[in-house]
């Protein structure tokens, strides 16, 4: 009997799907997708939804082209064969000229593997948990800011401070002060429409950054995370890995640590101001529910939307045949919403007791910095619950979407 995977994954989509598409979102988003199209950040969920229920493989026409998986077992697919679709060639579709890749994320073994098992250590639940203390204190200074104006914007005020805070103070050791500008770099370089002010911005980030680097190694070292970094790993072919590697290295995990979590916490924030009932699960029981609403919503509200990949050789997957050097995003905001792996993932629901996701990639390639996701995740829900219990949202979010998903402004009263 055919399974309803198999079902879900080999169904093209109908002439009727593609003209409901046409109608509802002005293009034909199984043939001719575009992730920055403004339609895919106004309709985000439905858009994502359709593409898991209606068409194994999309395709764009956007530049070079690409095409995109966003039901869970293609997804897996592509990110658990990294020999058939390497990171080498970068995530981005349609990469701006002259921006540098970002190791180890856009690399694959052994190089991959070489950084890895070094960054690894600094990023693991024992040290992450140190963090705990600085991170609670910082979430209660931020509040203590506004907490008496009865008002804020979330994202300026807290959302985009906390996760920058958290790695620059804990992991990094980066002035705080710069947060502002590498934020700025972060963001910019991800998200800007002009290609070319992204690779500015990128590359803004990739000279500060590279600056520090060479001012931590000239300096006694602190036994941290840069300082590994700087003192690199050796390569397979029994190499020193080149200053330049380190460099991208350092840039890497810094897009990590200050991009993503934000947009998580904010949504997080925005769905509680209208679920009393949810809410108060998670301030009479945290233990039990906090855990499980922290999954639920690194499910259902994925920071990054999709991630890339190239063939490295002709391949079929999900029924279409793709050539060799052809690129492919895999839509890991699509995969953690597919029926086949989650009952009614349409639906947030803080109780469920397993949460399947891919809301941190899947694979070797897998987010290094998940335990600290979900400490400040966990740290930021608990001590807002405690200090401000009811809150409501004045202003609809402003939300800003392409290969990560942001929301740059959410403004809120109690």
């Amino acid at each position: 009997m055919e399974s309803t995977a198999d079902k879900a994954m080999y169904t093209a989509p109908t002439q009727a799907d593609i003209d409901e598409a046409i109608q509802k979102y002005g293009r034909d988003i199984y043939n001719d997708f575009d992730l920055d199209d403004p339609a895919f950040n106004e309709k985000h969920f439905e858009i994502i939804d359709d593409l898991v229920a209606k068409c194994p493989v999309a395709h764009s026409k956007v530049g070079a082209g690409y095409y995109v998986v966003a039901q869970n077992q293609l997804v897996k697919e592509v990110g658990q064969n990294w020999r058939t679709f390497s990171a080498a060639g970068g995530y981005m579709p349609n990469r701006p000229e002259g921006v540098p890749f970002l190791y180890p994320e856009e690399s694959d073994p052994p190089l991959h593997t070489a950084w890895r098992q070094s960054l690894n250590p600094f990023m693991g639940p024992g040290t992450v948990n140190d963090y705990e203390d600085n991170i609670r204190a910082d979430a209660n200074a931020l509040i203590d800011r506004f907490i008496d104006k009865g008002e804020c914007e979330f994202i300026s005020e807290f959302a985009a401070v906390l996760p920058g805070w958290a790695f620059f103070k804990n992991v990094l050791g980066v002035p705080v002060e710069d947060l502002d500008k590498l934020v700025d770099g972060v963001e910019q370089g991800t998200f800007s429409p002009d290609l070319e002010e992204r690779a500015a911005k990128f590359g803004f980030v990739f000279q500060y950054l590279g600056d520090y680097l060479k001012k931590r190694s000239q300096e006694p070292p602190r036994g941290d995370m840069v300082d590994m970094i700087a003192a690199g790993v050796e390569y397979e072919d029994g190499t020193m890995s080149p200053w330049e590697d380190r460099v991208s290295v350092l840039v890497d995990m810094t897009f990590g640590g200050i991009a993503t979590t934000t947009y998580v916490m904010a949504s997080a924030i925005n769905w509680l101001a209208e679920n009393p009932k949810a809410r108060q699960l998670l301030i009479d029981d945290p233990d039990t529910y906090m855990p499980r609403a922290i999954e639920e919503f690194a499910r259902v509200f994925a920071p990054v939307v999709a991630l890339g990949r190239t063939c490295t050789k002709d391949v079929e997957i999900g029924g279409r045949m793709l050539s060799e050097g052809d690129f492919i995003l895999m839509m890991y905001a699509g995969a953690s919403r597919d029926p086949s792996v989650v009952d009614d993932p349409k639906k947030i629901d803080i109780t469920r007791e397993t949460v399947l996701h891919s809301a941190f990639g899947v694979g070797i390639h897998r987010c290094i910095g998940s335990n600290l996701a979900r400490l400040e995740l966990r740290a930021t829900f608990e001590e807002w619950l405690k200090r401000v219990p009811e809150w409501r949202v004045v202003e609809e979010p402003v939300y800003m979407t392409g290969q990560l998903r942001s929301i740059r402004s959410l403004k809120l009263a109690w």
